[in-house]
């Protein structure tokens, strides 16, 4: 048993009601995303322009990127538990809010924009404590499968949230599927509340009299250059999703609209990455170590790459699907590995500034790429920009291989 007596070393993290409970939570509040992501298009669609509702839509994105360093102060500062509470719970209650005030009358599109702005903020605060939360309730040796679970979550809510939103939306409109996305959040609340975590270090009161939030970013940005594994780590992280977000977002639709293979083209090929993915996650989640991750992960980059660009010149939808599979499997296998050891290199004091560098790349520098891939294609066509990208993404994973530390780097046994 651990020090601290909250898991047994012996046990795997999917037998582990404390994991489980999180995991649960996890899941339950990604699909609220996932539904509320959803209702929010629709609503901003149904109450102004096409031009008018990109916008409302590009205000949570452009929020979350802004805010996301500071996200991981908070994290630190408060600790990961009480800030992934508060978020959700205010989602909750911003989100069951504009559910009541769509269902009484027409606020206008402000009142959207004015909700994407709150949550775009919230993810900021809620990613990198998500991502923080891990070490503290799992043994270091069971990160890897708890990693597996939450790639195996995230996949069963892209699953659930999609239809159960457009259900919503079809039976009630767009403040049924607020309604329902904020009953999501608030279930993902008593299983928070009931975590039981171990006791890492924090920063207490008289030490957050002492700094400000900006030295203490600068500081976790110090730690993370200074750091012989995490430094290169984040560059590997930069530079694989700079390279894989374009051709699987924004060049994938023009890529089978050139092929002719429509929108079922499209659902197929994304098919086929989540079961690749899906995959990669449920193997973590058995197997719980894979030996050599520094070398596995700097690989599976490389090899992604490759399936990358192989798909730009296939010709047949299914065997487009076959690839999709590789690069699903290549792609969940390397991120749940760099979060994994993320978490297990990482000073816990510094875990959220951490994790929220990696997220800011992932979800904040990485989507400016989608204009840039359209408009390339638009110019040159699918080949040479899945090609192009496929490089960058392939560069990351030859950096990784580079770097000694990274290269040898090991999860816990």
């Amino acid at each position: 048993m651990t020090a601290t007596g909250l898991a047994v070393a012996e046990r795997p993290a999917y037998r582990d009601p404390n994991i489980l409970r999180w995991v649960g939570a996890y899941t339950a509040s990604t699909t609220g995303d996932m539904v509320y992501h959803l209702a929010l298009s629709w609503a901003a669609v149904q109450n102004g322009t096409p031009a008018q509702a990109g916008i409302v839509l590009a205000l949570s994105a452009v929020m979350r990127a802004l805010l996301m360093l500071g996200g991981g102060v908070v994290a630190d500062r408060f600790g990961p538990r009480r800030v992934v509470i508060s978020s959700d719970a205010v989602r909750c209650v911003v989100v069951l809010g504009v559910a009541a005030a769509l269902a009484l009358a027409s606020p206008g599109l402000w009142v959207l924009a004015a909700v994407a702005l709150v949550f775009g903020a919230v993810d900021a605060l809620f990613m990198p404590a998500v991502g923080a939360l891990p070490p503290r309730i799992a043994a270091s040796e069971q990160l890897a499968r708890v990693q597996g679970m939450r790639g195996l979550a995230y996949r069963i809510s892209v699953l659930v949230g999609a239809p159960l939103g457009g259900l919503a939306v079809s039976l009630g409109g767009s403040a049924a599927a607020f309604g329902a996305a904020g009953l999501l959040f608030a279930f993902s609340l008593p299983l928070l509340l009931a975590l039981r975590l171990s006791p890492l270090p924090t920063v207490d009161d008289a030490a957050r009299e002492r700094t400000t939030a900006l030295r203490d970013l600068t500081d976790g940005l110090h730690y993370l250059r200074r750091h012989r594994v995490l430094g290169p780590l984040m560059i590997v992280i930069a530079l694989s999703d700079l390279g894989f977000v374009g051709p699987l977002n924004v060049g994938l639709a023009l890529l089978s609209d050139a092929r002719g293979w429509g929108a079922a083209g499209i659902g197929w090929i994304l098919a086929g990455f989540g079961t690749g993915a899906g995959a990669a996650s449920l193997l973590l989640t058995v197997r719980g170590r894979i030996p050599r991750a520094g070398l596995v992960l700097s690989w599976t980059i490389a090899l992604g790459a490759a399936s990358i660009a192989a798909l730009a010149h296939v010709p047949q939808l299914p065997v487009a699907v076959a690839v999709s599979v590789s690069v699903g499997l290549l792609a969940g296998l390397s991120g749940a590995l760099c979060g994994a050891l993320t978490q297990t290199e990482c000073d816990p004091v510094y875990l959220g500034r951490v994790t929220s560098v990696s997220t800011f790349f992932s979800l904040g520098v990485a989507p400016l790429s989608f204009p840039l891939t359209g408009a390339a294609v638009g110019l040159w066509g699918p080949v040479p920009v899945f090609a192009a990208s496929a490089a960058v993404c392939a560069l990351g994973g030859i950096y990784g291989l580079s770097v000694k530390a990274l290269r040898r780097a090991e999860l816990p046994r």
